[in-house]
């Protein structure tokens, strides 16, 4: 049984909003005393709230983690998830011994290399070269070692041609290049790794995923691996944790974890369902409309091998046949990309499925729209506000392989030579 490389219990980070320091000399004087001299916890923390950006607090002493409690395992793969503000790169620095915590204890068992912003611990005035040296000591690689890699850090990176070049000329995908090189190829136990290679393209993004994967099974080393793209996390980790306001709401295996905050999550701009009140003054109307997986769950993401049901609650009172509800797909620019029309006769309210089978739709941001075809009348379209659907790339072969699909449908093609 793998023992823990990793082990935090009751973390918590709190920080001051506003000005620094309690407000009047008087409270600082009683927290220093009670802190410093008496060894107890700071008086004016216990006023402080959770770290909820939506609302406005009472205090101003804010917890980014409160009572932060998990362990992990040498050579597990961990994705850190949740929402802008939930704590994720917070927990990150505290592991990583970037900043100290407010409350509780981690023990970590071996050399950790981290990755969280561009540029940490590059001096703009230094080549790219000069930089790698310094970086590599940073992250406690003996000169010896980082000789020993150079060319394959420098390989890696794709910057070669800039790498006696000081790096304040450097774009931020190319400091993102040669920082996670440098970091990737550090014989470290752990590597932590924050949603900072957003900033490179997506070539490198599939690299950097197969190299952290070969890390993690192929080396069996552990990564923790911060990021907003779901499919990412998937391909690479195999648990996850799930961060909201500073609080862990789920941990444990990967795909509970995704399917928690996918459910939990949904943003504005990503509904996955939408009701309209029932007009007496229509008597043909979409009532609602809702994505949903084979379980009948509303999820914001979809992954391409997912089959989607799309729920369409319609209401008719108009005795004639041939009704018939326009199905579309669009791109996000609202150009129709697929039609199909189905022929639905019924009186009274009736939902409707709409199925879209797996490994059909490439990863692709689309719209859905409807609209009800009712004979000698006007087509009564979908109100404005369309469905938004998200589909994202499935399945580690994708990103080894170097293959890219583009465009929205995965069509049958065979190659011969």
């Amino acid at each position: 049984m793998n023992k823990p490389i990793i082990h935090v219990e009751n973390l918590s980070k709190a920080y001051q909003i506003g000005q620094i320091g309690t407000g009047t000399i008087s409270r600082d004087i009683e927290r220093f005393w009670m802190t410093k001299i008496l060894g107890k916890d700071d008086p004016f923390l216990k006023i402080g709230e959770t770290n909820d950006r939506s609302i406005k607090g009472d205090s101003d002493i804010v917890w980014s983690l409160k009572d932060i409690n998990f362990e992990i395992n040498q050579g597990e793969a961990v994705g850190i998830i949740g929402k802008n503000g939930a704590g994720k790169s917070t927990l990150l620095k505290l592991l990583s011994r970037v900043t100290s915590p407010t409350t509780g204890e981690i023990k970590v068992k071996g050399r950790i290399a981290s990755l969280l912003e561009v540029g940490t611990g590059f001096h703009p005035e230094l080549s790219g070269k000069e930089n790698i040296y310094l970086n590599g000591a940073i992250l406690g690689m003996r000169k010896k070692e980082i000789t020993r890699k150079l060319d394959e850090i420098i390989d890696f990176s794709g910057v070669e041609r800039y790498i006696d070049t000081p790096v304040k000329r450097y774009s931020s995908g190319m400091y993102v290049r040669l920082a996670f090189a440098v970091a990737a190829h550090l014989e470290s136990e752990i590597l932590i790794v924050d949603e900072v290679l957003a900033v490179g393209d997506a070539e490198f993004q599939k690299k950097c995923l197969g190299k952290m994967s070969d890390i993690s099974k192929g080396q069996g080393r552990t990564v923790l691996f911060v990021s907003h793209n779901m499919a990412a996390v998937k391909n690479l980790c195999t648990k996850g944790i799930v961060l909201e306001n500073g609080l862990i709401k789920h941990s444990g295996d990967l795909e509970d974890s995704l399917s928690y905050y996918l459910k939990n999550n949904l943003q504005e701009d990503e509904l996955s369902k939408i009701h309209f009140e029932d007009s007496p003054n229509k008597k043909t109307q979409i009532l609602e409309v809702s994505i949903k997986d084979a379980e009948e769950n509303l999820v914001s993401e979809y992954f391409t091998n997912q089959e989607i049901f799309i729920h369409v609650k319609l209401k008719n009172d108009f005795l004639e046949e041939n009704l018939r509800l326009n199905f579309s797909l669009l791109d996000k620019f609202e150009n129709v990309i697929f039609i199909k029309r189905r022929a639905i006769n019924f009186v009274g309210i009736n939902t409707w499925i709409i199925r879209i089978p797996k490994d059909i739709l490439i990863a692709n941001n689309y719209l859905i729209g409807l609209a009800i075809d009712v004979p000698k009348v006007k087509l009564l379209d979908f109100p404005a506000k369309k469905l938004n659907l998200k589909i994202v790339d499935i399945g580690q072969e994708e990103f080894k392989s170097g293959d890219v699909d583009n465009g929205f449908f995965k069509m049958p093609i065979e190659w011969e030579k």
